[in-house]
């Protein structure tokens, strides 16, 4: 917690103390996050995080929910050698797949939108895949074979059988999505030119180079954005504490 602690003091203080000793913002400065707030139009860089967050989330936790099902109930030649497929692919360094990736949605034209951002997760993960499919696992099979006998389908299976028994699963990989989509640098940076269009990680960098590191060093706006963009995933982390960690107490056991 202490180099948090040491962030929120020092985005206090004013210009000349913002790197002196100690953990008590004195000089008292709280107008830094006035200033940073007129800077930059971090109302709309939170507002476009938030909704690239939610999107990407939403759409890598049901999209793998729907693939680790489907390894979790059927059963298919091959099916472990695929899963194992599934799982080598999160060996693949980002490096790899970044410059493919942009030209194919270059092709799509949908560079200096904020689609890029999202839409990959449609296909799923595969590290939730995995997390889903374990907790998928632990669920009785017997519960799927008495709605299969009464007439289900297999979409009603998942949406009303399964889909709320796994809700602390679902919810543990959507906070994991959400964290990493809001403190995602590397796709803005590719994809965005439109400053209107950028998320809290992009901004940021714009706060770092005008006010920063080559700029006018006025640190405590940095500091101040910096707290901005980090207070809301903690708020989230408590709101969702108790089902966050059901999910991750639960997700390894099966049987």
């Amino acid at each position: 917690m202490l180099p948090f602690v040491w962030l929120v003091s020092a985005s206090l203080r004013p210009r000349e103390y913002v790197f002196a000793p100690g953990f008590l913002p004195t000089p008292f400065a709280p107008d830094n996050y006035a200033e940073a707030w007129h800077a930059m139009p971090l109302l709309t860089w939170l507002f476009n995080s938030v909704v690239v967050g939610v999107a990407a989330a939403a759409a890598a936790t049901l999209s793998s929910a729907w693939v680790a099902f489907g390894f979790a109930y059927f059963r298919f030649p091959g099916r472990n050698l695929l899963f194992g497929l599934v799982l080598a692919t999160m060996m693949l360094p980002f490096a790899v797949t970044m410059i493919p990736t942009y030209l194919i949605w270059n092709r799509l034209g949908l560079v200096d939108t904020q689609v890029p951002l999202w839409a990959g997760n449609l296909f799923g993960s595969a590290f939730y895949i995995f997390l889903l499919r374990q907790f998928f696992l632990s669920l009785p099979r017997e519960y799927f074979e008495a709605a299969r006998v009464d007439g289900a389908s297999y979409p009603q299976l998942f949406w009303k059988l399964a889909f709320p028994l796994i809700r602390p699963a679902l919810l543990v990989a959507f906070v994991f999505e959400f964290k990493a989509s809001w403190t995602d640098l590397i796709k803005p940076l590719i994809y965005l030119r439109n400053e209107q269009l950028y998320t809290l990680p992009r901004g940021l960098k714009v706060i770092l180079d005008r006010f920063g590191y080559g700029g006018e060093q006025q640190w405590e706006i940095v500091l101040a954005g910096s707290v901005i963009a980090t207070v809301p995933m903690i708020i989230l982390f408590f709101l969702a504490q108790r089902h966050f960690v059901e999910g991750i107490a639960t997700t390894g056991r099966k049987g």
